[in-house]
């Protein structure tokens, strides 16, 4: 039985220690940090042996991989992509030509990503970027407005299926109004339920038909006063299942942050009763680890079937000529970045 956890390692290659761990507890897949990738050979032999682990082929490597200030993958052994805020910018002068180069933006990563055994990218940003709110988000928006974002974060996560990874949504159901970046302290929006429904709820609306989605850990007040939307069965189950109406799986953001102030197991516990299908925690010592998995023993993967679905389903990618699709997106994006 797998448990209902993505979890990480400490370093390169997995130690005897957390070997042992993760065969006694079987979470259902990993996420990669940059400390984890030094080169393609050694990433994908850490990806294996992870699928290997747990006894599972399909199982899903997660990265975040957007290009910008947020990239696992970098330099030498990786190319550098533009922010998403820097197709923003072309989008304003030229908006098919924008959403095509997204699009193209996507599937490199996407090949990147499947040379070394990722198959699910925590990719793109839906959020709305908002002048004066904390730059967590910042450039790692599409655009200040709900047209522009969704359009240009549906090329990205077409671009990714077609280069066959699995995009994961982020931060539902908006994260662009917080005062605060969440790795440190618990972001609150106060901003009227009507007006999120005609402005963040937009793009995750919009963008409802896509396999993954990934938590805020912001607090709407409107919505859930005391619990952010990560662990909020009401904001889960009325907003995200209900009024964004979104049916894939739901990814908690990383139960480790400073936004929430239990200890990561209850957090894992409090996020899988409000309705996150899965639970993901990063960053912690291997006492950490074992807690989380240990506290989840007994939780059942209830959406196993629409894991299943999503994560045992093949994606077929198509050949690329890399080098020449990277220098024709080099080309269009010089002097907008």
């Amino acid at each position: 039985m797998f448990h209902p956890v993505i979890t990480d390692v400490e370093g390169l290659e997995i130690s005897a220690e957390e070997r042992a761990l993760f065969k006694e507890f079987r979470p259902y897949g990993f996420i990669l940090f940059q400390r984890n990738c030094d080169n393609p050979d050694q990433v994908k032999k850490l990806t294996d042996q992870m699928k290997e682990i747990i006894g599972n082929p399909d199982a899903p490597i997660l990265i975040d991989q957007e290009g910008g200030r947020v990239a696992r993958l970098k330099p030498p052994h990786w190319p550098n992509y533009p922010a998403a805020g820097a197709y923003s910018k072309l989008y304003d002068d030229n908006p098919e030509l924008a959403a095509a180069a997204v699009q193209v933006h996507a599937r490199l990563i996407a090949s990147d990503l499947l040379n070394v055994g990722v198959n699910v990218d925590c990719f793109p940003v839906a959020d709305i970027f908002y002048e004066g709110a904390d730059k967590v988000i910042g450039d790692r928006a599409y655009g200040d407005y709900a047209e522009k974002v969704t359009r240009l974060a549906r090329a990205a996560a077409e671009g990714m299926i077609a280069g066959g990874v699995t995009p994961v949504i982020k931060h539902i159901p908006g994260h662009g109004r917080a005062d605060v970046d969440s790795h440190k302290s618990l972001p609150r929006v106060d901003t009227a339920l009507d007006e999120l429904k005609k402005t963040d709820f937009i793009p995750f609306r919009k963008l409802n038909d896509f396999p993954c989605a990934m938590t805020a850990h912001v607090i709407y007040s409107a919505i859930d006063s005391e619990k952010c939307a990560t662990v909020s069965r009401k904001i889960i189950g009325d907003i995200i299942r209900g009024e964004i109406a979104f049916r894939g799986v739901l990814f908690s953001d990383d139960l480790s942050m400073k936004a929430l102030n239990k200890a990561p197991e209850q957090n894992a516990l409090d996020a899988l009763e409000a309705g996150c299908d899965l639970a993901l925690h990063c960053n912690g010592n291997l006492e950490a680890r074992h807690a989380v998995l240990k506290a989840t023993i007994d939780k059942k993967l209830e959406a196993e079937n629409r894991l299943d679905y999503f994560f045992k389903k093949k994606r077929i990618s198509s050949e690329i000529d890399h080098d020449q699709l990277y220098d024709w997106l080099s080309g269009v994006m010089k002097g907008y970045e």
